[in-house]
C-alpha cells in the first residue's frame, strides 16, 4: 500500500487526528470513523455545549442525518456510493435513549441497500457527538 491509497473528501469534516477519511485496498474502501461534524468548523449539528465544551443537550435525529450525509460525501469523493456499502459499524453513546430513533432513520437511508450492521454502545467519542459510523464499501 502507498500514500495514493489514502483518500480525503473535500466535503466531509476534517479528521480530528492523523488519519484519512478512507483508504482503498483493491476494490474495497475502508472509511475511518465518521461523525456528524460540519466541514470547516467545530459545529456539531444538533448539539448544544456549555462554555467548557460539555454536552448540555443533543438531538440524535439531527446527528444521524448529518453523519449519513458525511459518509455519503466520503463515498462519492472516493469513487463509490451509498449503494456500495457492505458493512457498517455504528457507535452510539446512549443505546437505551437513542437506538429507536437511530434505527428508524437508518431504515430510511438503507431501505434499498442493506449492508451488514453492528451497533455498539460506548462511553464517549473523541468529540462531543452521540453517533459515529465505521464503514466498508466497494469501488
Amino acid at each position: 500500500m502507498n500514500q495514493s491509497d489514502l483518500l480525503n473528501s473535500s466535503k466531509a469534516p476534517e479528521p480530528v487526528g492523523l488519519y484519512p477519511h478512507a483508504r482503498k485496498f483493491g476494490d474495497l474502501l475502508f472509511l475511518s470513523g465518521v461523525g456528524p461534524r460540519e466541514r470547516g468548523s467545530k459545529k456539531i449539528p444538533g448539539v448544544e455545549l456549555d462554555n467548557d465544551g460539555n454536552i448540555i443537550s443533543y438531538d440524535i435525529e439531527t446527528q444521524c442525518h448529518s453523519v449519513f450525509k458525511n459518509v455519503k460525501h466520503i463515498l462519492e469523493d472516493a469513487g463509490s456510493d451509498w449503494s456500495k456499502l457492505i458493512d457498517v459499524t455504528v457507535f452510539l453513546t446512549n443505546m437505551k435513549k437513542d437506538f429507536a430513533v437511530y434505527n428508524r432513520i437508518y431504515a430510511e437511508y438503507f431501505m434499498d441497500n442493506q449492508p451488514c450492521r453492528t451497533t455498539v454502545e460506548i462511553n464517549s467519542l473523541p468529540t462531543p457527538i452521540a453517533i459515529e459510523l465505521k464503514c466498508i464499501a466497494y469501488v
